[in-house]
């Protein structure tokens, strides 16, 4: 089944590619058109805000379609300083790789160099007007250590990867090995059990529909 994935983040595309590599999926890239569409997120939570850019994405595209958001949480941040679902915004000024980089390093850096943190994700999927499925549970969140100190590798789009360290091996995020990485990531599993219960249920529907 083709998804068209709502989001020009190159980053993204590829690490979702990974993820669901093996089930019967192909996943569209968005045209290039789309790094001019703005969508105002004004959703209070990251399912919300999922919704709110699958369904603006549908409107266009009239063919199924995903979005993902995430909400960023850090242990020890007093509530008014968590980014939640403004990651790259800071005092209303979107935030660069490089910038993101600074701000997140030195608020580390306050908290003592090394902190618990974690994305709450979020998917919403559109099939059609009648078939909408989405997924918010903790087995597509996840749990790893910030540090102040980046990795000396950065990757456009996910600059807090330099400074994501792995909780079980104590390794940098960039230091880990492909089967690590894969073995690691606990959201691996939660995301494709989230796509195979949409592909198990639109083949029922598909079914019911041929008789």
């Amino acid at each position: 089944m083709k998804f068209a994935y709502g989001t020009t983040n190159k980053g993204k595309i590829e690490s979702m590619k990974r993820m669901l590599e093996g089930l019967n999926i192909k996943l569209l890239p968005l045209d290039e058109k789309f790094k001019r569409f703005e969508i105002l997120e004004e959703g209070n939570s990251p399912l919300e805000n999922a919704r709110i850019k699958a369904t603006e994405y549908y409107k266009i595209l009239k063919k199924p379609v995903f979005s993902c958001d995430s909400g960023l949480y850090i242990d020890g941040l007093q509530e008014d300083r968590q980014p939640g679902l403004n990651i790259r915004r800071v005092d209303g000024n979107e935030l660069t790789d490089e910038e993101m980089l600074d701000y997140y390093s030195n608020l580390v850096d306050e908290l003592g160099g090394k902190v618990l943190a974690r994305y709450k994700n979020a998917i919403y999927l559109i099939v059609d007007e009648e078939h909408h499925y989405y997924h918010d549970k903790e087995d597509i969140s996840v749990y790893f250590f910030l540090v102040n100190k980046p990795h000396h590798k950065t990757v456009t789009g996910f600059p807090l990867n330099s400074l994501t360290v792995d909780i079980k091996s104590g390794k940098y995020y960039f230091d880990l090995s492909e089967k690590e990485k894969i073995k690691n990531n606990g959201i691996r599993k939660g995301f494709r059990e989230f796509f195979k219960t949409v592909l198990a249920k639109q083949a029922q529907i598909s079914s019911l529909n041929s008789q």
